[in-house]
């Protein structure tokens, strides 16, 4: 049987758009891209190869945060960004990193120089979907950078952002770091007090 090139090429177009541009070689096989006609398109400037296994539609204009689900892709979607990352998906703080941070099951062996992985297993409610990817809720990330002992000044900006954009409120960020990581709840309980006498 015949398939149109057109209709493969919009279910590939289809499918990467919902992931940042991105597919996975194993994701085009399964639409019936052969390992040939992969490299075919790879060898004609129609797809870039970004890793092993791993591609971007040529003509994809990247979004602010479509890099990120090119690292769901590579965990093979078991990966939450979060930490640092999860700050600027929020656009809360400002947290810098050299590093993608990504929460993975305890158990994930995968290692790239790029990543910088936190292990844990995320209850759903303190994860969200975003187009390609989830993250860590705003409260969730902000206990996480608290955990790591953060910058009480930086720490403090962070909450009054995510405050003033009716993302966390005191109470809640309270009470959930408390039932989560004592030591991350005095760091907040700090930030929190600093941020109300500024």
């Amino acid at each position: 049987m015949t398939v149109d090139r057109r209709d493969l090429r919009r279910r590939l177009f289809e499918l990467a758009a919902q992931q940042g541009g991105y597919f996975t070689a194993a994701q085009a096989k399964s639409l019936g891209y052969s390992h040939q006609a992969q490299a075919h398109h790879v060898g004609a400037d129609n797809w870039w190869r970004v890793d092993r296994g791993l591609f971007r539609l040529v003509e994809w204009v990247p979004g602010v945060h479509d890099e990120l689900a090119r690292w769901t892709l590579w965990s093979r979607g078991r990966a939450i960004v979060s930490h640092e990352s999860a700050m600027a998906v929020h656009d809360i703080g400002e947290f810098e990193s050299r590093y993608i941070h990504l929460t993975v099951p305890p158990g994930f062996t995968m290692r790239d120089e790029a990543v910088a992985l936190h292990y844990a297993e995320l209850p759903t409610d303190d994860v969200s979907a975003r187009s390609g990817y989830r993250v860590t809720t705003p409260l969730r990330t902000l206990i996480d950078i608290a955990a790591n002992a953060a910058d009480e000044d930086q720490l403090a900006r962070a909450i009054a952002d995510a405050r003033r954009a009716g993302l966390v409120t005191t109470r809640r960020l309270r009470s959930r770091a408390e039932t989560l990581d004592p030591r991350a709840a005095l760091y907040i309980e700090r930030a929190i007090q600093q941020a109300e006498t500024q």
